[in-house]
């Protein structure tokens, strides 16, 4: 068995094709803990992940892991996260086969995390993906601010759901001239308790914007759920009457009857913005668009300068060129996934690295320390 002379597994840092110039980042800050010289990690083990003519991915680890703590640093993107997660499961099952002691996957963004509920006539994807995962051999997971915190139940592995809500905390307090004379803003009722946390430990008041934003609700009509299937009056008379019927249960509006009519509400605001800084707390920016309206909406209200703030900066479509034309100042994310092409399309957009959180989680889980130390500073709802 390989282990140094505390009796601990000696440590191999892989990383798939996903964000290597992060795995490095990570493996350059565990490197430099080493207490004992005669207990080296190597920066990064050696691995090479490709595709031959068939588009097949291959796998080859061109150095021993038995016995020993293997990390597996692969986030999802946006570019392909199909590949993303079939890189990790062809390495994490290489690793198994080669009789490693633990196999532990880094994965800073989980992809399908956002498909962990059930719609309309479709399934609950990230069940499935978190089943691959541990079939192809992982023995510990960890991710970064989960979508949802009920995704560590779909896993039959320990799973640390780290929180970057301290690294945003230190831009806010550092890099946001003015910072206390801001209000946090809930770009949706659902996120109240998210930004609450925030503004506690900031001590801020928030503010939460309601109404209807573009791209933000889906009609459950659509598929047919919610009406029988098309029949003729012959068909089914009973049906007929009884549609017949329901005419005369409607209230009349000559009588002043209350109709309730189901629809859009205007976007407003809750709280006071006025001559205040706005700052949006997010988990993923995705789609840009209900973003920029939540600006245009806070400074209508009079709000003078707009953040966002995120973990996961996934800019899909044409995000970067919306932001870039919208009253937002400054969009400040995580290196969770990678994004230097949108920064070149986009000069709002602001990094916050997050690479001593992953490290420190690595060392600790390798050393057999408890995890605690890193949410001393967290929130339940973060």
């Amino acid at each position: 068995m390989s282990a140094d002379r505390t009796g601990r597994s000696e440590m191999v840092i892989l990383t798939g094709n996903s964000y290597p110039e992060l795995a490095e980042n990570i493996s350059r800050i565990v490197y430099s803990y080493r207490t004992d010289s005669s207990h080296r990690i190597k920066p990064l083990g050696e691995c090479r992940v490709y595709k031959k003519s068939d588009k097949e991915t291959h796998v080859e680890i061109r150095e021993s892991v038995r016995s020993k703590d293997v990390f597996i640093i692969q986030t999802g993107s946006t570019k392909d996260p199909n590949d993303n997660l079939m890189e990790l499961m062809i390495m994490s099952y290489a690793c198994k086969t080669s009789c490693a002691k633990n196999i532990i996957g880094v994965l800073p963004y989980l992809p399908y995390s956002k498909q962990s509920k059930q719609k309309k006539r479709g399934c609950i994807a990230m069940k499935l993906v978190a089943q691959m995962l541990v079939k192809a051999g992982l023995t510990h997971l960890i991710t970064v601010d989960l979508h949802q915190k009920e995704i560590q139940g779909f896993f039959d592995i320990p799973v640390d759901n780290l929180r970057a809500s301290s690294f945003l905390l230190d831009y806010i307090q550092q890099q946001i001239p003015d910072w206390r004379n801001s209000v946090i803003v809930a770009r949706t009722p659902n996120q109240a308790k998210r930004v609450t946390g925030f503004a506690e430990r900031l001590k801020l008041n928030i503010a939460v914007i309601h109404g209807c934003q573009d791209g933000e609700i889906e009609s459950e009509e659509a598929d047919g759920r919610n009406s029988p299937p098309p029949s003729s009056n012959m068909d089914n008379p009973i049906a007929s009457m009884s549609k017949r019927r329901s005419v005369f249960t409607i209230p009349s509006l000559a009588l002043g009857s209350n109709v309730l009519v189901k629809g859009k509400l205007p976007m407003d605001v809750v709280g006071d913005v006025g001559g205040r800084i706005a700052i949006m707390v997010e988990d993923m920016i995705d789609d840009v668009a209900g973003l920029c309206q939540a600006a245009d909406i806070l400074c209508d209200r009079g709000a003078y300068k707009v953040y966002a703030l995120a973990t996961h900066a996934l800019f899909t479509n044409d995000a970067p060129s919306l932001i870039e034309e919208s009253q937002i100042s400054e969009v400040v994310v995580t290196n969770t996934v990678p994004h230097e092409f949108a920064k070149l399309q986009c000069s709002k957009i602001k990094t916050v690295d997050i690479s001593l959180l992953l490290s420190e989680a690595i060392r600790r889980i390798h050393n057999q320390e408890s995890m605690s130390y890193l949410f001393r500073n967290v929130e339940a709802n973060d």
